[in-house]
């Protein structure tokens, strides 16, 4: 079964391009228009992932949607993709990544300027379920990021394999000025850069995080880190 690979598919290129400061990309929405998401079409071209706004923007009451094909009708709401956590509202600012049997896709999208976000799902009989797991982040550290760590980039990546496995891969920098903070990474972690603020105390220090494993799907819609190691420094080939 082939793979689906998350950054080699399009690389997110055109609507995240090679800048996550990019500005906000607005879309209005025709009447009972749904807008295919990029590579929105399931394998199976049964079912495709579309977006909705109201307003001039589109970014009112917005959602994604699962669609039945070729009919294009509306079947169910995604959760955890609202207006609430979102930056764009243009279909093509929406990346869907599917497992080859079409019973599982990932989407990747804004929620801020430096934050690509990757939400997981499971979809039986027209009904879509998050899928729920820990952060690799957390696997290392014991804890979620905080508003302390001043998180400067974050970006998530899923390549899909045979059966119920996955590899997920997660890419975060930090501007701290604790040089101890990086050794709480340990191998998963190192400084990149130091930035001179003018100042006369020490400038502040670009921390980079890099981790992937191999993931299981569970019951429940659920799953677990079976391996997990540093990643590759630098962060993904294609941003």
């Amino acid at each position: 079964m082939r793979r689906h690979i998350l950054f080699a598919a399009l690389a997110l290129l055109g609507s995240f391009a090679a800048v996550p400061a990019r500005a906000t990309c607005n879309y209005g929405y025709a009447k009972d228009e749904y807008g295919i998401i990029r590579n929105g079409l399931s394998p199976d071209k049964r079912m495709s992932l579309a977006s909705r706004g109201e307003g001039e923007f589109g970014d009112e009451d917005f959602r994604v949607w699962l669609m039945t094909e070729p009919n294009h009708r509306k079947a169910a709401a995604l959760d955890d993709i609202s207006p609430e956590n979102n930056l764009d509202s243009c279909p093509d600012a929406y990346h869907a990544f599917w497992s080859a049997d079409s019973r599982h896709a990932a989407i990747a999208f804004r929620s801020s300027r430096h934050e690509v976000e990757l939400n997981l799902y499971s979809i039986e009989h027209l009904r879509v379920h998050p899928v729920r797991g820990p952060s690799l982040f957390k696997e290392v550290t014991g804890r979620d990021v905080g508003e302390q760590d001043h998180l400067n980039q974050s970006i998530s990546t899923i390549e899909w394999h045979a059966g119920n496995r996955f590899v997920l891969r997660e890419y975060r920098t930090f501007m701290v000025n604790d040089p101890r903070f990086v050794r709480m990474f340990g191998a998963y972690g190192r400084v990149t850069d130091e930035l001179d603020d003018g100042k006369q105390h020490d400038g502040r220090l670009v921390v980079e995080f890099a981790a992937e494993a191999d993931c299981l799907l569970l019951p429940g819609h659920r799953y677990r880190v079976v391996d997990l190691r540093p990643g590759k420094p630098g962060g993904p080939d294609w941003w």
